[in-house]
């Protein structure tokens, strides 16, 4: 099989080559492919074919000992940390270098070198939005406060060109092949690009969406539409009293700028994911001891983003998921705690509009003077091309993304972008620092140096203790300040500080026994800081909580119970509303085959029955057509979240949002129903798919496509697996939990993990994919920490000796 998908593999890449400004004009790249001793043939084998047992690596100062069990999952015993890094830089590249060089290119805007002009729009966008001046930002903070992390940075990266050295053409990944490239020499400013595009991947802004809403509808819809504390909301952490006097705040007069519609706007993330992690104290657990449960919810690719991993050295020996690209582990677990992750949505992505004194854009509007801009010329170069320049301007706030130049369609409008993500700050220390910390003090030590993106980070250890704390560097602002557009010649609208660390949200050891989040609101509504971000959950949470709370005597296989939870709490909450209030004239008998298992669904979202199908389509195209109404021209808006509509069209059926502007009568809530129910028909009916052939795990078709989308014998298709967006199994077409992790702290740990994929980035090995059908079926893989004299179910070793 992995021969028919190589050919068939080749097939496509060779049709869409025109696409990826692939240079096919000349033999050579062809003949290279096809070349029996360098071409594809090469990579058609698995890493424990003939592996190579013992390696000079140059820079070592003690040898190195490297386990692979049966999953190709390394255990890497080293004698001090550089040795340790230097070995996880090289074992990692050897099966995932195409995948780290290439997530940094797209990061640091160099797609165009490679796959041509198709990818300069996004090019322009990454260097734009100042990624790569925000990783140049935190390299020269590591420089100044952080000399030994740099160090083992730079082993890490020895490592990796240490493979590179040693890789023969035949070896070199498929992709390189494919796309006609070679691998550049790795270095700490890739793992700090790499870091920067974790922070633009998970943090969410829609404030020139919401500006467009603003302006189109006034604030009377904002508050109604879209409320910053909506009923029932339940919180990641709730206080009475949170112990701490907070920093002074003062509210200026808001004037915001004359923006007018926003025309293009690039979309945001797409609500509705997330990830989700909890913690158990001994009092609620079976054996007594405390448990950790994480499961983070990103792009389903092939390779895997996450890549398993044992290191350890005479002082501690820490295990889990590491980021190929980046030292450590970075959720995971060691012999004293255990933590996990999930994203803390908050809104640390400012725009303002900025003020130029003329075409030069040298100098623009501040507090009633001219200052001194920046311009700094970005040169991509383009395969097979003239290289593109582009000039960016940058103020004091961060850099013009949009602008005359660049989807503003040449028109005045400047927008710089204020994100956290661009300040000096070192998150590859706090990994580093939680791989060997023991305890809660530690814990939040190594934390304490994490900026962006911020994340909620929760903890367990072997004393039994569970804590949370949402960690990242907040900006200080008045109620609203960033909501919206605001004016950049103002210095009212700037950040007024940071919230200091004692004041973050935490919780330790609460009396209810247990701590989780899932990208939730982080505190309650006294908390005294303002808090906002475009999307919150409101399902997953609330589903995992009950639970928890109703869980006792809970065993580690009740925790993957729960990861795996397909209720959709949604529907629970909402479809029983929909039948009651859809009308008459659509109850035929002809239609009654669609209504009849949403009667008798009792809201688990498997993937075999009908019903997650037939109320997904009703849902979203009651939305869609709703939403249809409000904006025909098809503008950039920011719309209310499931969660808000649904309490909307229950408690407020009569609003007037609700009320078609395009006709003469008054509509209600119930008109909306039934307009979603016609269309969910007529999509049915498009699919020609009977309902009693029709199945959730078809109609979501989660796929796993090959980071090159186009290559798609090199992905996963229709994966037969169940839950959903806003589901705790948060599996969607293309999102879902890429790593699923579950930890007892007891005195013999005991620990679970799968995740989509395998430890190979070679579609020709079977460590490629060879999990994803445990981790769809909901199985797990033993994860326990190993001991450096333990020989049982070994793959294969390598001995690293120093040159």
């Amino acid at each position: 099989m992995k021969y028919i998908g190589f050919f068939i593999s080749l097939m496509i890449t060779l049709l869409i080559a025109v696409g990826l400004s692939i240079n096919l004009a000349g033999l050579p790249p062809l003949a290279s492919i096809f070349d029996p001793f360098r071409g594809f043939w090469q990579n058609m084998t698995s890493e424990d074919r003939n592996p190579i047992e013992e390696l000079d690596l140059e820079g070592l100062m003690a040898p190195v000992q490297v386990k692979y069990d049966t999953n190709l999952v390394p255990h890497i015993f080293a004698e001090n940390e550089a040795d340790l890094f230097r070995v996880q830089g090289y074992v990692t590249a050897a099966h995932r270098l195409w995948q780290m060089e290439f997530q940094v290119r797209a990061a640091e805007g160099r797609l165009s070198e490679v796959v041509g002009e198709i990818a300069l729009n996004h090019d322009r966008e990454m260097r734009r939005k100042g990624l790569g001046f925000g990783a140049e930002n935190k390299l020269s903070f590591l420089e100044k406060t952080d000399p030994e992390t740099l160090a083992l940075m730079k082993a890490y990266a020895e490592g990796v060109n240490a493979y590179i050295r040693n890789l023969s053409p035949g070896d070199l990944p498929i992709e390189y092949k494919l796309l006609d490239y070679q691998p550049e020499p790795w270095s700490p400013f890739k793992t700090l690009i790499f870091l920067m595009n974790m922070a633009e991947t998970l943090s969410g802004d829609r404030d020139l969406a919401f500006t467009n809403v603003r302006n189109l509808f006034g604030d009377t819809w904002m508050q109604q539409l879209f409320p910053e504390y909506p009923e029932g909301t339940l919180p990641v952490v709730s206080k009475e009293n949170w112990g701490f006097q907070p920093e002074p705040v003062p509210v200026p007069e808001q004037n915001y700028p004359d923006s007018g519609l926003v025309s293009s706007v690039l979309p945001d993330k797409e609500p509705g994911y997330g990830s989700n992690n909890w913690a158990v104290s001994g009092s609620k657990t079976e054996s007594g001891n405390a448990m950790l449960a994480n499961d983070p919810h990103l792009a389903l690719n092939l390779p895997s983003l996450w890549y398993a991993v044992q290191l350890s050295t005479p002082d501690y020996s820490v295990k889990g998921a590491s980021l190929p690209g980046a030292m450590g582990v970075i959720i995971g677990f060691n012999e004293r705690i255990a933590w996990g992750m999930t994203n803390a949505d908050r809104d640390v992505k400012d725009w303002y509009k900025i003020t130029f004194k003329d075409e030069s854009r040298k100098e623009y509007l501040y507090n009633g003077q001219w200052i001194q801009s920046t311009i700094r010329l970005e040169s991509i170069k383009i395969k097979g091309q003239q290289d593109y320049v582009d000039t960016v301007v940058y103020t004091h706030y961060g850099p013009v993304v949009y602008d005359r130049n660049f989807l503003m369609e040449g028109g005045p409008t400047d927008f710089a972008l204020k994100w956290t993500a661009h300040e000096g700050s070192n998150e590859q220390r706090t990994f580093l620092r939680l791989n060997q910390a023991r305890d809660h003090d530690e814990f939040l030590e190594a934390i304490a140096s994490y900026a962006a993106p911020a994340q909620n980070f929760a903890f367990a250890d072997i004393e039994g203790n569970i804590a949370l704390s949402v960690q990242g560097k907040f900006p200080v602002k008045w109620t609203g300040q960033g909501k919206y557009l605001m004016d950049g010649s103002d210095p009212d609208f700037e950040w007024q500080g940071w919230i200091p660390q004692e004041h973050q949200v935490r919780e330790f050891n609460p009396d209810r026994g247990f701590v989780m989040s899932a990208n939730q609101h982080p505190a309650s509504e006294n908390y005294p800081y303002y808090v906002f971000a475009n999307e919150f959950e409101y399902f997953r949470n609330r589903r995992i909580h009950a639970r928890l709370s109703e869980l006792q005597a809970i065993s580690t296989a009740d925790m993957m119970d729960l990861q795996l939870d397909n209720f959709n709490l949604h529907a629970s909450e909402i479809v029983p509303y929909m039948l009651e209030n859809l009308d008459s004239s659509y109850q035929t008998p002809v239609n009654q085959k669609w209504i009849t298992p949403l009667q008798s669904w009792d809201f688990d979202a498997g993937a075999d029955i009908s019903a997650p199908a037939i109320f997904t389509s009703w849902w979203r195209n009651l939305q869609s057509a709703l939403f249809r109404s409000w904006n025909p021209d098809q503008q950039p808006l920011v719309y209310p979240n499931k969660y808000v509509l649904s309490r909307l069209l229950r408690q407020e059926p009569s609003g007037p949002w609700f009320d078609d502007p395009s006709t003469t009568q008054q509509e209600q809530a119930g008109y909306w129903i039934g307009r979603g129910f016609e269309r969910m028909v007529k999509e049915m009916e498009v699919l020609e798919v009977p309902v009693d052939s029709l199945t959730w795990a078809d109609y979501k078709s989660t796929t796993l496509a090959h980071i090159i989308p186009n290559l798609e014998a090199f992905g996963r298709k229709n994966i037969p697996i169940g839950g959903g967006k806003n589901i705790v199994n948060a599996t969607s077409d293309d999102w879902g939990p890429g790593w699923r992790m579950v930890v007892e702290m007891g005195p013999e740990i005991q620990a679970f993990g799968i995740y989509p994929g395998g430890q190979s980035g070679n579609p020709g090995s079977r460590f490629y994919d060879n999990m994803i059908d445990k981790w769809a079926s909901g199985d797990y893989v033993k994860m326990d920490l190993k001991g450096a004299q333990e020989e049982e179910e070994l793959l294969f070793k390598t001995l690293f000796k120093p040159e």
